[in-house]
């Protein structure tokens, strides 16, 4: 009875849904009042409505409901309680209720939290908001239901894919969903502006907390992403270029430069156009990014689905969607002139670097991650595009994005001279370099990958400090602490990805590998350490696994450092081995450890790395999303905050 309720649900979400996308975009044409302050109750109710049919999947996946056929196909009696709740995203209807979710879930808060927007461009910004709605709760009604029942219930399930039975697992969809959906508003916020036909100001600050927001949910649930491919699947990477990795990485690429250029706007009414522009592709790449996961084009590892007419489904969405937005965009493109203009040397100009930098990074990986999609459709060749040409592609654009960022950042809007600060960012260059040559010094011979990525991290981390004390003035450091969060905010993003950069550079330079068939007692030298298998246990049973421990000895200087205890486990409902690594955590490297299969000539395969710096790389991810949460806190961010008080329209 739970699973029907949350049907029928999920159908008057759906009914709801168009009422909002219909009633308050015609109210905000004719002028209506009474028609556009549907908009609000309405986005209340569908949220309202979408979050009980969710509780009703999620009650079904605790108590172990088999009659229900997403149940019985992704869960089992014996899994702990964890993750019964998060099989219920673990799946392909299931995430698409989280989907829908969470962008009924913005659509409330644009009602809740915009009541300082202008009127007809707050009905507009939420029936665009319920168009993207009804698309996907037709696409989830009509092809995923996630309540379809079975007709004779089985006595226990078939498991939830063992790699997703995972800590990590269960928090990195939901960041990540928030980060994909929250793109939806900017889209939306773009689309109601051009059918309104002005961009100023006050657009420009008003998208941007929603873009900030998208952005932080993004690089949580790509970092919380990355992490769990580190200790879980066992190889010892963080990033393998991966088509759904990348899907992640493009839609935060174009919205890290969608928040950049909104600055543009909300400060000299330049780049509108191209701002617009920029709003509608990230959440466009968010929904290709839906469809490499759930259409089978491209293989993964995180693929949900290998549906063709799931994909054809998507495919649809994806082209009325764009497609509209941009031919919209199109015709509204004359009335989109930027007023402000600026010198060759000014923050505008610093922030269109930026912006070409990143969008073209975004581009470089998107073309590398569809080419063998192209290559097989349309020159019938099969290959594949590793992480040897994203690596080679896109590096250089990093690094000469984190080049002008510190430079950047301390010019003056309109017209600015690096006169005053010449000789600070020389010193700090030179810093930069010197720490970079002893870095050098130390690794003579090796690859010059590490001191530049720390001459480059430094750099960054340096010029994001001397903004702030820049900002201060005359007035002493007594005031650093008085400035506004948003200032605090860039800051710490910009010293984050110094700290991520420095941290991908000494991990790929300098990390040390050593793959071995060990027996029980034997000790080798590793890197400066000294490895020793101790023990080997198998057939150990947990939970809803069987597993083969480990105990792995580390020591240097004689001393015992770590004893680690990596597992090889077989899910036997799933059929599926997972490894599970056993990793020594520090703050200037990581011992990691895995055990393999047993060998037909006794001894054990045993993989030992030692790993610089790695906790670095999500050290770098976590600060710049505190720089996300501070930015979001300044009372000037806040949604409409100082928003120009609009003449009441009258009703008809």
């Amino acid at each position: 009875m739970v699973a029907e309720l949350g049907h029928f649900a999920l159908i008057l979400a759906f009914v709801v849904a168009i009422v909002q996308m219909i009633v308050p975009l015609v109210g905000a044409q004719k002028g209506w009042r009474n028609w556009m302050a549907v908009a609000d109750p309405a986005a209340t109710l569908q949220f309202g409505l979408v979050a009980l049919a969710f509780g009703a999947l999620t009650y079904s996946f605790v108590v172990s409901d088999f009659s229900v056929r997403l149940v019985w196909l992704n869960s089992h009696s014996d899994k702990p309680m964890l993750y019964k709740v998060t099989g219920v995203w673990g799946n392909h209807e299931g995430s698409l209720l989280l989907w829908v979710l969470i962008l009924t879930l913005f659509g409330a808060c644009a009602a809740w939290f915009g009541q300082g927007l202008p009127e007809r461009l707050r009905a507009r910004v939420l029936a665009v908001q319920s168009s993207l709605a009804v698309a996907f709760m037709a696409f989830m009604i009509f092809t995923s239901n996630p309540f379809w029942r079975e007709s004779f219930p089985p006595l226990n399930g078939q498991d939830l894919n063992p790699l997703l039975q995972d800590p990590g697992l269960a928090f990195h969809p939901p960041f990540l969903y928030l980060g994909y959906v929250g793109l939806s508003m900017t889209f939306s916020f773009a689309v109601a502006a051009l059918i309104e036909g002005r961009v100023d100001a006050a657009w420009g600050r008003w998208v941007r907390p929603w873009t900030l927001a998208a952005w932080m949910f993004l690089t949580v649930g790509i970092a919380l992403g990355s992490w769990w491919a580190y200790y879980e699947l066992g190889w010892g990477g963080f990033w393998f270029w991966d088509p759904v990795e990348n899907a992640s990485f493009m839609p935060w690429l174009i919205s890290a430069a969608l928040l950049h250029s909104a600055i543009v706007v909300e400060k000299r009414e330049a780049l509108k156009a191209w701002t617009i522009l920029l709003a509608i592709l990230a959440f466009g790449f968010s929904l290709i990014g839906t469809f490499i996961v759930r259409s089978g084009v491209l293989t993964s590892v995180h693929a949900f689905a290998n549906d063709p007419f799931t994909g054809t489904f998507i495919l649809v969405i994806l082209a009325i969607f764009m497609g509209g937005a941009l031919t919209l965009f199109a015709m509204r493109a004359d009335r989109m002139e930027a007023k402000g203009i600026f010198g060759t040397v000014s923050r505008e100009s610093a922030l269109v670097l930026n912006n070409i930098l990143l969008a073209v990074s975004a581009f470089v990986v998107f073309i590398g991650t569809i080419w063998p999609l192209v290559s097989e459709l349309a020159f019938d060749r099969v290959l594949s595009v590793g992480p040897p040409f994203f690596e080679m592609a896109f590096t250089p654009f990093w690094v000469a994005l984190a080049l002008i960022l510190p430079v950047g950042s301390i010019l003056a809007w309109k017209r600015g001279r690096l006169d005053k600060d010449r000789r600070m960012l020389t010193a700090l260059a030179c810093f930069a370099v010197a720490v970079g040559a002893l870095v050098w010094a130390l690794q003579t011979g090796r690859t010059a990958l590490g001191p530049v990525g720390v001459a480059l991290g430094i750099w960054v981390i340096g010029g994001a400090g001397y903004d702030l004390i820049k900002r201060t003035g005359k007035s002493g450091l007594g005031r650093l602490f008085r400035l506004p969060r948003a200032d605090w905010g860039k800051s710490v993003a910009h010293a984050g990805m110094g700290v991520t950069v420095i941290g991908v550079a000494a991990l790929m330079a300098w990390e040390t590998e050593d793959i071995r068939v060990a027996q029980i007692g034997d000790s080798y030298e590793v890197s400066g350490y000294e490895v020793t298998l101790v023990d080997v246990r198998e057939q150990v049973r947990g939970p809803n696994f069987i597993a083969t421990e480990a105990d792995i000895a580390m020591a240097k200087d004689g001393r015992q450092v770590a004893l680690l205890t990596p597992e090889k486990r077989i899910y036997p409902v799933a059929q599926m081995p997972t490894t599970e690594a056993a990793i020594a955590n520090g703050f200037w490297r990581d011992l990691y450890v895995v055990i393999g299969d047993r060998q037909e000539a006794g001894g054990y395969a045993v993989r030992v790395y030692v790993k610089p710096f790695a906790n670095w790389i999500w050290a770098g991810c976590i600060i710049m999303a505190l720089g996300g949460i501070l930015s979001l806190s300044d009372r000037r961010h806040r949604v409409a905050a100082g928003a120009p008080k609009m003449r009441a329209v009258p009703a008809e």
